[in-house]
C-alpha cells in the first residue's frame, strides 16, 4: 500500500514555497516530521517524541536594534523594561525594584559557585533595550546585534505591528535542525568541528572569566556565524528567542496531543494553557511563562549547554534580560476543503 500523501495534504503541499516571501529577509522551512526534544540532556527537553509542522516562513537572524528602532519610531512603543513595575503585582518588593530595570550579567571578579546565580545577575535600573548593561551603556555601534530586554509583550507587539506572528516551539526547533533531523547542534554533532566557533556562546570559566575564542563577549551582529542548513543565523547562541507556546513539559504536552489526536504524532502542536505554563514553585511564582530557545552567549560547556536546537527553557512573560530576543515567524493560511457534492 502507498504510503504518500495525498496532494490536498497541507505537509505535502507546503513542500515548496507558495510564493514570494510575505516580508524582507525571510526563509521558507518546508513541512516535515522530526524527533522533537532529546532524552540525553536536560530533564526538561524529555521527551523526545514525534512532531509534524506544516511548511512555514521565519526571519533569517533575530530582529536587530535597528528594525527594533524603527517599530519604536512608528509607534512609540515603550517597552515593559522602560516602565516602572507595578506596585500591586509585586507587593513585598522593596521600592528601589520598581523603578524601570531589567536583568543583566555582571561578571564576578573570582571564581564563584555556579549555584547561585544571583552571583552574576544583578537587576539593573535603567537597563533596557537602548542600555544593555544598563545606565550608562548605549546601542551605538550595535544597530545590527540583536535587541535584547525584550518581554513576550515587546515580542509580540512588533510581530504584530510586522504583520508577522512569533513561531510556535515546534516550528522554532524545526527550523533550528536546518534539514539535520537527528544531529547534536543545528551543524552536527560536534559543538566545535575542527576548531571552529559556529556560534556566539561562553568559553572558558564561566562566569567569571570569558576567553572569547569566537570574538564576542556578548551579543554579536546577526550574521556573524555560519547560516544553517536552511540559511538561518544565530538559531543557536547570541541570544535566546521567544516562541509563543506557554509552557509544559514535553511530556504532559505530548499525552495531552495523543488523547486528542489518538495518534503517536503530534500535529502541529501548540504548547499549553496558559494556567498550566505557571508554577509556583518555579522561580517565576505565579507568572505564566513562555518557551524560549537558542541558547545565548552565555551558553557554556561547563554550564547551560544550551546551545542545542533541542535545547529549551521555561521564561516568566513578566521578564526581560540582556541575552534575550526574538525573531518572527508567518504561517501559510490551511487549505479550505472542498465541499462536498452533498453540500451544494
Amino acid at each position: 500500500m502507498s504510503r504518500s500523501r495525498p496532494e490536498s495534504d497541507p505537509y505535502r503541499q507546503a513542500a515548496r514555497p507558495p510564493g514570494r516571501p510575505p516580508h524582507r529577509q525571510m526563509v521558507w522551512i518546508p513541512a516535515g516530521s522530526f524527533q522533537m526534544g532529546s532524552d540525553h540532556h536536560y530533564p526538561e527537553e524529555a521527551p523526545a517524541h514525534h512532531v509534524e509542522v506544516p511548511g512555514f516562513w521565519i526571519d533569517r537572524a533575530p530582529v536587530t536594534n535597528a528594525q527594533f528602532l524603527k517599530f519604536v519610531k512608528a509607534t512609540g512603543h515603550v517597552t515593559l523594561a522602560e516602565l516602572p513595575a507595578d506596585a500591586s503585582a509585586y507587593p513585598e518588593a522593596q521600592m528601589e525594584f520598581l523603578v524601570p530595570s531589567s536583568i543583566v550579567f555582571v561578571p564576578p571578579m573570582r571564581t564563584v559557585s555556579q549555584d547561585d546565580p544571583y552571583a552574576w545577575w544583578q537587576y539593573l535600573p535603567g537597563a533596557d533595550w537602548r542600555h544593555p548593561e544598563g545606565r550608562g551603556s548605549s546601542i551605538k555601534g550595535r544597530e545590527h546585534h540583536p535587541v535584547v530586554h525584550m518581554s513576550h509583550g515587546d515580542a509580540l507587539a512588533y510581530a504584530t505591528w510586522a504583520g508577522k506572528q512569533l513561531p510556535t516551539e515546534a516550528q522554532w526547533e524545526w527550523a533550528a535542525r536546518g534539514g539535520l533531523e537527528t544531529a547534536e547542534y543545528a551543524w552536527g554533532d560536534e559543538l566545535q568541528p575542527y576548531g571552529r566557533m559556529l556560534a556566539n556562546t561562553f568559553q572558558g570559566d564561566f562566569p567569571h572569566h570569558n576567553t572569547q575564542l569566537d570574538g564576542w563577549e556578548r551579543t554579536s551582529p546577526v550574521g556573524s556565524f555560519p547560516a544553517n542548513g536552511y540559511g538561518l543565523f544565530d538559531m543557536i547562541g547570541n541570544v535566546w528567542e521567544w516562541t509563543d507556546d506557554w509552557y509544559q513539559d514535553h511530556g504532559s504536552n505530548f499525552r495531552a496531543h495523543q488523547a486528542a489526536s489518538g495518534c503517536c504524532s503530534a500535529n502541529n502542536p501548540r504548547g499549553a494553557t496558559q494556567e498550566a505554563s505557571i508554577d509556583p514553585r518555579s522561580q517565576h511564582g505565579l507568572v505564566p511563562r513562555k518557551v524560549v530557545k537558542g541558547g545565548s552567549f552565555l551558553c557554556a560547556p561547563s554550564y547551560c549547554r544550551r546551545y542545542r536546537p533541542a535545547a529549551r527553557m521555561a521564561q516568566g512573560i513578566d521578564t526581560s534580560t540582556c541575552h534575550l530576543g526574538f525573531r518572527c515567524s508567518v504561517p501559510i493560511p490551511s487549505p479550505v476543503p472542498a465541499a462536498s457534492d452533498s453540500s451544494r
